[in-house]
């Protein structure tokens, strides 16, 4: 079965597209980057160091947790710090991705890799097929700010961030519309899980 990558930008529904996925694929195997980089963070203990050196060691707690909301701040206000930390983490999810996918090669179920810089990191070369999760500006503003404590200003600068939407939904085998109702974003899994189990 093929290897398929799911990116998009922050805030354009990424997880709940997976989500949805899961429900009506349950045999199909997820690789979820944002959970691979937490759990590098928290227990590899050469990644911490390496971030410690990179940031301070305040970025982490007594008791050796991150500060994600601190470490969020930094890497969107200096691109400089954003590249470094994108030296540590990026090929440490690539070979950890890259290995699982290829492992599944010969599977009967399908694999999907939820990468949100696929194409910043060239993550594309290793998938059979990519969905870019899409939504409109407007709509991806208001969940950003939603789901984080941030003004409207600094959501923009996450957004302004990353490669711009218009350009992965360019180079995007399927696109996903995600600027309404869960049941809409459903029906979509829906229809491309029919079209890649046939």
């Amino acid at each position: 079965m093929p290897a398929i990558g799911i990116t998009g930008g922050i805030s354009t529904g990424k997880t709940t597209f997976c989500k949805c996925l899961r429900e009506v694929i349950p045999a199909a195997t997820f690789f979820d980057a944002d959970q691979a980089a937490r759990d590098l963070a928290e227990r590899d203990p050469e990644v911490q160091e390496l971030i410690g050196r990179e940031f301070g060691p305040a970025i982490f707690s007594a008791s050796g947790d991150l500060n994600r909301a601190q470490m969020r701040s930094i890497v969107f206000a200096d691109a400089e710090k954003k590249r470094a930390l994108e030296q540590i983490l990026h090929p440490r999810i690539r070979r950890q991705w890259s290995l699982e996918a290829q492992s599944r090669r010969n599977s009967a179920d399908l694999f999907f890799a939820d990468i949100p810089l696929l194409y910043e990191t060239g993550g594309e070369t290793l998938c059979d097929s990519v969905v870019v999760v899409a939504c409109s500006p407007s709509v991806q503003l208001e969940r950003l700010v939603a789901r984080a404590p941030l003004d409207r200003s600094a959501a923009e600068q996450m957004i302004r961030a990353q490669m711009p939407l218009a350009e992965k939904i360019r180079r995007a085998d399927h696109i996903v519309w995600n600027s309404g109702a869960r049941d809409v974003l459903a029906a979509q899994a829906g229809l491309l899980a029919k079209y890649w189990q046939e």
